[in-house]
């Protein structure tokens, strides 16, 4: 229905980069997208990206006020509202977060391709181990991710193995 986008830019190998993130009305990402410019093609081709990877059309789209936005959005998707300002944006704002502190973690990305592929893997995994902690009670929350951790060890398939320390 909403689609948040925003770039930030981070150092691979001492190199400027630039991290496309589109993110949903719930703070789900989307997509993402490493690139080393943030002028109108590559947001022509992250919007070309995005709506080949989701299938759906959203109803409106929420950048900030970086004009390669506004010329990309005119020519791939004319049909759609698109609302600019530094203050709607901020579900994709925050998304950024957990992405800063595991590139701190990591000690910054060795390659662009390492970038993109970590990034596509952590952004699906990570919500799922960080539910909307101020909407909930301490024991609620305790209980969720009691239910979120047996749900990942089913999956991973680590369920019944023995506890290392």
């Amino acid at each position: 229905d909403k689609w948040h986008l925003d770039e930030v830019f981070i150092k691979i190998n001492g190199e400027l980069k630039y991290l496309w993130r589109a993110v949903d009305q719930n703070g789900n990402v989307l997509d993402i997208l490493v690139q080393n410019r943030r002028n109108k093609a590559a947001a022509r081709r992250f919007f070309r990206r995005l709506l080949k990877g989701i299938g759906a059309v959203p109803r409106v789209v929420v950048t900030d006020k970086l004009r390669s936005y506004s010329a990309a959005h005119r020519e791939i998707m004319p049909s759609v509202e698109h609302r600019q300002s530094k203050y709607l944006n901020n579900r994709a704002e925050n998304s950024h977060q957990p992405t800063r502190q595991r590139e701190r973690a990591m000690k910054a990305f060795r390659s662009v391709g390492g970038a993109q592929r970590f990034l596509a893997a952590f952004s699906g995994i990570s919500p799922h181990f960080r539910p909307h902690r101020h909407l909930m009670t301490a024991p609620d929350h305790r209980a969720e991710m009691t239910v979120r951790f047996a749900i990942w060890e089913q999956i991973t398939g680590t369920a019944g193995l023995p506890a290392t320390a």
